[in-house]
Parts: structure tokens; C-alpha cells; sequence
């Protein structure tokens, strides 16, 4: 079982900067690998990917629209994932959900797996990101 706890929302005016946070405690098998993730769902719209990395932080994937303006990382020291989120607009506001899912380290997953909410096994319970115009 993996256990997510995301950390960092809060109130920002546009064009503002936050940083999230989301550890992760816990393991699934014996090598812990987790592929992770960021999800966001504002009132009245559908969950939207957001950006996600494989296991070791080496691929990293984006929705096209936050390319350029949201950067994910990851520090397998401290089991904790991030989400950089820069030059911010009113539209950023939504709850953002950390995601995981157990993975196996050499194999092939592609960009479609990492963007699909469906394909995550583990959930945090999201941190609320508002941007004031």
C-alpha cells in the first residue's frame, strides 16, 4: 500500500508561483518503484492530467496546454514528489491530486499510460490551488 499526502496550495494572485509537494510512505513489492503524478479537477469539470514522471524521474510528461509554465520532479531520497507551478491563472484553480501507481522499472510504459487517470492505483486526497485575477 502507498499512502500520498499532498502539500502546498493555497491563495495566489495571477501570475504568481506555487510549489507542491506529495510524499509518498509505503511500498507495493520489492522494488518500490512507483510511477506518480499530478491530477487536477476545478469545480464542474472533468479530472485533467496534468503532468506525471516514470519511477526514477528521468521521463517526464506534460499536458500540452501547462508545458512551459509547470514543472514536475521528483526526489526518490525523500519519497516525494513535486509540482512547480509558475506565471499562474485564474484557470490553475482546481483541487490537485497526487497520483502513484506500481510499476516495473525496465519496462515500457508510454506517454498515453502516464496521462490516464484509470491507469493510477493510489490516490492523495488533494490540496486546493486558487489564483486570484
Amino acid at each position: 500500500q502507498v499512502q500520498l499526502l499532498e502539500s502546498g496550495g493555497g491563495l495566489v494572485q495571477t501570475g504568481g508561483s506555487l510549489r507542491l509537494s506529495c510524499s509518498a510512505s509505503g511500498r507495493t513489492d520489492s522494488t518500490g518503484a512507483i510511477a506518480m503524478g499530478w491530477f487536477r479537477q476545478a469545480p464542474g469539470k472533468d479530472l485533467e492530467f496534468v503532468a506525471a514522471t516514470n519511477w526514477n524521474g528521468e521521463s517526464t510528461y506534460y499536458s500540452d496546454s501547462l508545458r512551459g509554465r509547470f514543472i514536475i520532479s521528483r526526489d526518490n531520497a525523500k519519497n516525494t514528489l513535486y509540482l512547480q507551478m509558475n506565471r499562474l491563472k485564474p484557470e490553475d484553480t482546481a483541487v490537485y491530486s497526487c497520483a502513484a501507481d506500481p510499476v516495473a522499472p525496465k519496462a515500457y510504459y508510454s506517454s498515453n499510460y502516464y496521462s490516464d487517470p484509470t491507469e493510477y492505483d493510489y490516490w492523495g486526497q488533494g490540496t486546493q490551488v486558487t489564483v486570484s485575477s
